[in-house]
């Protein structure tokens, strides 16, 4: 008996090895797509996926973001590879700390959902150079994204590396692992037209190769409708539901649904209504559209000098559902998690329903009806009119439909949700100061005319910036001399001469015999500024120091082998002689600051020059000033930012890690009203008005020690230091705002499982909750019956019940969460009959010590 048992506990461990080794042999992991959708494992799916970029975030926020992402509704997360931090230098790979993929895909099976890695190895992504890493611009013979060899090898090279560490990690879904599509190439219809039969080729030589490397899954080419197959074609854009894919055989995939959209220093700070999202999905969604991908659902930072563009701002919060700093952003995040169960529900019709039955209710009215037998049946029913609600008849029954929006009707029969009836609470954050101080303040004033390093070297004209920086640094100088008689009659007269200053890009300091004399930008839109102003010279030798600044290389376009940055023309006009070209005589150049050579902001270096004590300098307001302060962790766990509202505009450190560029530029724009309703744009609703486009940046609590944590910033206009903040960002107040009989997911349940027929609860619930370790300290407005206004402007309306606040208090106060119903019953009465009622709520949040 004993041997037997040991003989069978041997057999069945023997049969679990073999399970385990032959993974998807035994279990026949598959990814295959039809007409329909994504077939995983032979299961046709409604896929919801999310982009989180893991060089954007920090590998401590990773499994957090993950989770929110999944508790979400998302099935699937989207990242993009970046060539240029994984290869800084040909062969020389990095793939530690924020750029460990491997760990952040291995963060993303271990909670269960699939990834879409998107290889490129172009990336746009508004990221320095598009991703690429400079140095191939200076391979010979090089032309990017088009059919020249030094750059397909290089390309491919990349790419069989990416994949080579995927397939050893059995991180491919054919392998058991989570990653179910790849993308090679990136938006390429555009540029594959300019270039013609050799955009053709490099299309079908990059599909050719990535299906060659044998994943087991499949490849997709966003933006190009001619992509070859296998590989599938895809959608990115604010709206997607009239796109279809090159071949009937091919799903219909969205690979970029824009949920917001970038800012740039100076620009005005872009927001996208989620009812105009939820609706935009819903379109796709009942046009056939069966993998929608949010770009971005956690935007993150741009670390570093990462940004690209130039000119985007180092948040990249991009008004996504989770923001810069990994909160939820309310209503965002709600509303489409409500909309993802809403489209679940409809799953088995959707992806089963050969074509849908499309049934015009009125002018701009629809129903898009799915029919998959045994019951099966979702109505998609939609309002186009973008001033008015309607009323519609649909299967013999009245539906109301506000406008702009589409209901989902998982039965055809009931309606679970309404792209422009919000039910999720509206949070808002605030900025508030720690009990961290900064500390023991110093500087040390970067030398605007000394040259006489090694690293220095002349050249009898003006010379192209990133061919002698090759982006090691933002900055080069330029400096040359210039010798002024002293008969000049400028000397005399005080009509000083203009220096005029041409420059490719980006932004530029100029000095004159070591005293600043002014700047000037490009946009984004346009590197290329000039800058002309009158300067102060003196008979003799007179030193022209010029600093040009790049602000992230641009990410779009052709032929980025030619782009160029820097200096190209300088004159002066005014003298005797009138004009003075100073072009083409000599110049000395230095990359880079002394304060970076000298590598200030490490811990171990900051020693390494005489720093001043800043209440020794009498005036702080100077232009190219190194600064450093000491601090310590602050307590709790709420994500941090420094408040650099005091400064001008550098790049700042801590602890040697660095934070980005910062520059306090004023956003320029028209500010308005914005509503949901009509075709988005990224100019639609725009916010920030005469304030600094970016104030606060992101400072992850995993970079900093418990004490004396280095902060370091180059300021290069001047500012006030000892102004400068860490806060924390914190939930301030929490709001909710729905209808009685407000359609839910929830609400939607088996009313006889003999039967499988559904019926709706009409009693709408809505949730009230603070951020953890917050509780609700005071309820500033309650209404039940007809209150108007959003959250923070809520006013009493013709009917209120009069007990609102009392139940309100009764139910919420004190606590960090709680369930609040819509109904006659909650309240005791009804306030005013026969008429469609709602409540509206504002909270408090506050720590709880």
């Amino acid at each position: 008996m004993g041997t037997t048992t040991k003989y069978l506990s041997s057999s069945f461990m023997l049969m679990i090895l073999i399970f385990l080794v032959m993974g998807c042999e035994v279990i026949k992991c598959s990814v295959s797509y039809d007409k329909r959708a994504v077939i995983i494992n032979g299961n046709r799916r409604i896929l919801f996926s999310g982009s989180i970029h893991y060089p954007r975030s920090t590998p401590q926020m990773w499994e957090d973001l993950i989770l929110k992402a999944k508790n979400g509704g998302l099935d699937v997360i989207d990242t993009y590879v970046f060539w240029d931090v994984h290869e800084p230098s040909p062969g020389n790979y990095n793939f530690e700390g924020r750029f460990d993929l491997v760990r952040f895909i291995k963060t993303v099976q271990k909670q269960g959902i699939y990834v879409h890695l998107r290889i490129g190895p172009y990336v746009c992504a508004e990221w320095n150079f598009g991703g690429f890493p400079v140095w191939l611009k200076y391979v010979p013979g090089i032309s990017f994204r088009t059919d020249n060899e030094p750059y397909k090898a290089a390309m491919e090279k990349f790419t069989q590396k990416i994949v080579g560490m995927m397939k050893s990690e059995q991180l491919f879904e054919s392998q058991g692992g989570p990653i179910i599509l790849s993308q090679i190439e990136n938006e390429y219809g555009r540029e594959r037209i300019a270039l013609g039969a050799a955009g053709d080729a490099y299309m079908n030589w990059a599909a050719k190769m990535a299906v060659g490397l044998d994943t087991g899954v499949p490849w997709i080419m966003c933006k190009d409708d001619n992509a070859p197959d296998p590989i599938i074609n895809t959608c990115n854009g604010f709206y997607c539901d009239k796109f279809s894919p090159n071949k009937p055989y091919k799903p219909t995939m969205w690979t970029e649904a824009w949920s917001g959209w970038f800012n740039e220093f100076g620009g005005m700070v872009h927001e996208r209504p989620v009812q105009d999202l939820a609706f935009a999905v819903a379109r796709f969604v009942r046009t056939g559209g069966s993998f929608i991908n949010y770009y971005m659902y956690h935007g993150g930072t741009n670390f570093g000098r990462t940004a690209g563009g130039p000119f985007i701002t180092t948040s990249y919060d991009y008004d996504a559902p989770i923001d810069e700093y990994g909160l939820i952003r309310e209503p965002k995040y709600g509303h489409l998690k409500e909309l993802h169960r809403a489209i679940k529900l409809c799953e088995h019709a959707l992806v089963s329903a050969s074509e849908p039955n499309v049934v015009s209710l009125g002018i701009y009215q629809q129903a898009h009806v799915f029919s998959a037998g045994e019951g099966s049946c979702a109505a998609f029913i939609s309002n186009f009119d973008t001033k008015s609600a309607v009323r519609v008849v649909f299967n013999n029954r009245h539906y109301k439909l506000p406008p702009w929006s589409i209901s989902i009707l998982p039965d055809c029969t009931n309606v679970v949700f309404n792209t422009a009836k919000v039910g999720a609470q509206t949070s808002r954050y605030q900025m508030v100061e720690t009990n961290s101080q900064l500390q023991s303040w110093e500087t040390y004033r970067e030398d605007t005319a000394a040259l006489e390093d090694g690293s220095a070297f002349t050249a009898p004209a003006l010379v192209e910036q990133l061919n002698v920086t090759r982006d090691s640094s933002d900055y080069l100088w330029y400096t040359t001399s210039v010798d002024i008689a002293s008969s000049e009659q400028f000397l005399s007269n005080g009509q000083n001469p203009t220096l005029t200053v041409d420059s490719r890009g980006h932004a530029l300091h100029v000095f004159i015999n070591g005293n600043f004399a002014g700047s000037g930008y490009g946009t984004r839109t346009n590197a290329r500024f000039t800058f002309s102003r009158a300067v102060n010279l003196k008979a003799g030798k007179n030193s022209i120091s010029l600093l040009s600044i790049a602000m992230g290389l641009p990410n779009t376009g052709l032929h980025f082998e030619d782009w160029t940055v820097g200096v190209e023309r300088v004159e002066l006009n005014g003298l005797d002689q009138g004009r003075k070209d100073l072009t083409r005589q000599a110049w000395s150049y230095k990359v880079g600051l002394t304060g970076e050579k000298m590598n200030l902001v490490s811990p171990s270096q900051t020693s390494s020059v005489e720093w001043t004590a800043m209440a020794a300098i009498a005036q702080n307001h100077q232009p190219l000033r190194w600064y450093k302060a000491y601090f310590d962790a602050p307590n709790g766990d709420e994500p941090l930012a420094l408040d650099m509202g005091s400064m001008g505009k550098g790049q700042v450190w801590i602890n040697g890690q660095s934070i980005g560029r910062y520059w306090t530029a004023v956003a320029n724009g028209t500010c308005g009203e914005c509503h949901y309703t009509g075709t988005y744009r990224s100019p639609k609703c725009q916010g920030g008005c005469g304030l600094p486009t970016q104030r606060w940046y992101h400072v992850p609590r995993s970079w900093l020690q418990p004490t004396k944590n280095l902060i370091v910033l180059v300021e290069e206009l001047g500012g006030d230091p000892s102004r400068i903040a860490l806060v924390k960002r914190t939930t301030r107040n929490v709001c909710v705002n729905a209808f009685e009989g407000h359609p839910m997911v929830a609400n939607y349940q088996l009313e006889s499982e003999s039967t499988n027929t559904k019926r709706m609860l009409h009693q709408a619930k809505v949730h009230l909750w603070c951020a953890r370790g917050q509780t609700m300290s005071a309820i500033t407005f309650a209404s039940y019956g007809t209150p108007t206004g959003t959250c923070s402007s809520f006013r009493m309306g013709s009917c209120h019940a009069q007990n609102s606040q009392a139940v309100i208090e009764k139910m919420c106060l004190g606590k960090e969460r709680c369930k609040l119903s819509v109904s006659n019953s909650y309240f005791g009465s009804d306030p005013c009959p026969n008429v469609l009622k709602k409540l509206s709520v504002e909270a408090i949040c506050s720590n709880t010590v």
